[in-house]
């Protein structure tokens, strides 16, 4: 027997906002002698825990929650780092014989926590060299460099900024930008892995959506938001991450009086709608994850018997 198939799963829990899943593992983490570990990026932030949905000690029901509130609200996440940390917290988790439980709607972290993914190196000198060029010339031959040199990514940016960064690790590498995009196999010292994902009818989300947002609202999003608006460093608008979260950026809008409260309360709801269906597009694109009505009367139960019959 291999020793990732002697080591208990990581199971992952996905799906768009407002489906439930933070509900499902901790009911897993029960059932599995599990942890939970954190794949939400606006929840590694301190202080920002009415407008993320974050947990509550109480909803934690004594399971141990990982990679909660680990930066400010100043700093920017990173891809990088967080799959490094996920992947130290998966390994310290079966090492005392226990299942990691990853749970949370950004894509791309999931992807970072649990599949081969390889991050390129930065120069920042580099990258101010290009970023000047672009600014100088326009991107005509920014793209044309790139088209020599990866026509692969050149074909499909569009961006000045995903251009320029494509051009950076050209340079820096030697290899195409796209060399480094995502493959669906799991990282070998993550293995074995099962990814749920909770599905809702279409109208059932927007009403929990909305209902989510009205409840934000009652309990104090924009007390919580104007605590982080301190001045300096530190404070939520320098945060390239964090200021502009959904319904962060609505309610600093209320804050410097651009709009209403019931205005940021209906632009919120927009947006979540329309970041639910990006959440679902991603998703859906992975054909390893099994998908589970998140109104099943036993879903518990349908998630256990997944996990224990495609621990692969």
């Amino acid at each position: 027997m291999s020793a990732a198939a002697a080591r208990p799963p990581v199971v992952a829990v996905v799906g768009a906002t407002a489906t439930g899943k933070s509900a499902l593992a901790v009911a897993l983490a029960h059932a599995l002698d599990g942890e939970v570990v954190n794949g939400d990026a606006l929840q590694f932030y301190r202080g920002m825990d009415v407008g993320t949905a974050k947990v509550t000690q109480a909803e934690r029901e004594g399971v141990p929650h990982h990679l909660l509130d680990v930066l400010d609200v100043g700093q920017e996440a990173s891809v990088a780092a967080f799959q490094s940390a996920a992947r130290g917290v998966f390994a310290d988790v079966r090492s005392r014989g226990r299942t990691p439980i990853l749970v949370g709607g950004s894509g791309l972290y999931v992807r970072a926590a649990l599949d081969v993914l390889e991050f390129p190196p930065t120069d920042p000198a580099l990258r101010a060299e290009l970023e000047a060029r672009a600014q100088r010339e326009g991107l005509a031959g920014l793209r044309a460099e790139l088209a020599a040199l990866d026509p692969v990514s050149a074909e499909r940016l569009q961006d000045a900024r995903r251009i320029v960064r494509a051009l950076e690790v050209c340079r820096l590498t030697g290899r195409p930008f796209s060399a480094f995009m995502p493959e669906r196999t799991y990282a070998p010292e993550v293995a074995p892995v099962v990814q749920l994902g909770l599905r809702l009818d279409r109208a059932e989300l927007h009403r929990r959506i909305a209902d989510r947002v009205e409840r934000m609202l009652a309990e104090g999003l924009l007390d919580e938001v104007r605590r982080l608006d301190v001045p300096g460093p530190d404070g939520l608008r320098q945060g390239p991450t964090a200021s502009r979260a959904i319904g962060y950026a609505q309610m600093l809008a209320v804050l410097d009086g651009e709009l209403t409260e019931a205005e940021a309360a209906e632009q919120t709801v927009v947006a979540t709608r329309r970041f639910a269906r990006r959440q679902e597009t991603w998703f859906r694109a992975d054909p390893r994850v099994v998908w589970l009505d998140a109104q099943g009367e036993d879903i518990v139960a349908e998630a256990l018997a997944v996990v224990a019959g495609d621990a692969t």
